[in-house]
């Protein structure tokens, strides 16, 4: 089993010498370091390169919602698993926003824990048992926006156009634009759609209702 390793980061100094007692005791868990404020998180990362940062919420300098959010952008690797007292709704989706990948609250069972940093060093998201069903569905909804919603009017008119099977040139003339316009749409509805095809563009019109399935 590969190691994962770890960055503390917690402002209370009893909280953080408990977790590291904890997960020190854990096999393939290496804590590699410790931060008492989101700024100096930020800097062990970048130093230390852990697999895993658990983070607090609230925290001094830099709270842990945007220390998530910054290393995230820097560090893509690292992956966050927000550690707090804070269970409502609006903290859950603002940790998920910013990109963590696990939300454990603290008076969750050690075992918890562990699960969550095995989980989430899989690749896998977390949200803790103890979160109410009804929090960690909506938050999972809200956190995971429709692309669709990126998708401009003109785009979603190409959209239509492309899956009623209409070439370049054809489309270009019906909208009076030129064909490297269209082109340019078209490699942004691939991009912002997450397909690769003009076949898998239409069939995503179709299960958006942008056309009706033929019969």
């Amino acid at each position: 089993m590969a190691e994962v390793t770890v960055l503390l980061a917690e402002d209370h100094t009893i909280v953080r010498k408990g977790l590291r007692s904890l997960l020190d005791g854990q096999e393939g868990i290496r804590v590699v370091g410790e931060a008492e404020d989101g700024r100096m998180a930020l800097a062990q990362v970048e130093r230390l390169m852990p697999d895993i940062v658990l983070m607090d919420i609230s925290m001094p300098i830099l709270n842990g919602i945007e220390a998530t959010r910054e290393i995230r952008a820097l560090h893509a690797g690292a992956r966050v698993i927000v550690l707090t007292v804070h269970s409502h709704e609006e903290y859950v989706l603002q940790a998920l926003q910013a990109g963590a990948s696990g939300y454990v609250p603290k008076n969750a069972a050690p075992d918890e824990l562990v699960a969550a940093i095995r989980a989430v060093s899989r690749g896998d998201l977390f949200l803790s048992p103890s979160l109410p069903s009804t929090v960690a569905a909506e938050c999972l909804r809200k956190a995971s926006p429709d692309p669709y919603e990126r998708v401009t009017p003109r785009e979603r008119q190409v959209l239509q156009l492309i899956a009623e099977g209409r070439r370049n040139r054809e489309i270009a003339a019906l909208l009076h634009i030129s064909v490297k316009t269209v082109e340019t749409h078209r490699a942004h509805l691939l991009e912002k759609l997450g397909v690769h095809s003009t076949a898998e563009l239409t069939q995503y019109a179709i299960r958006k209702g942008v056309i009706a399935p033929c019969a």
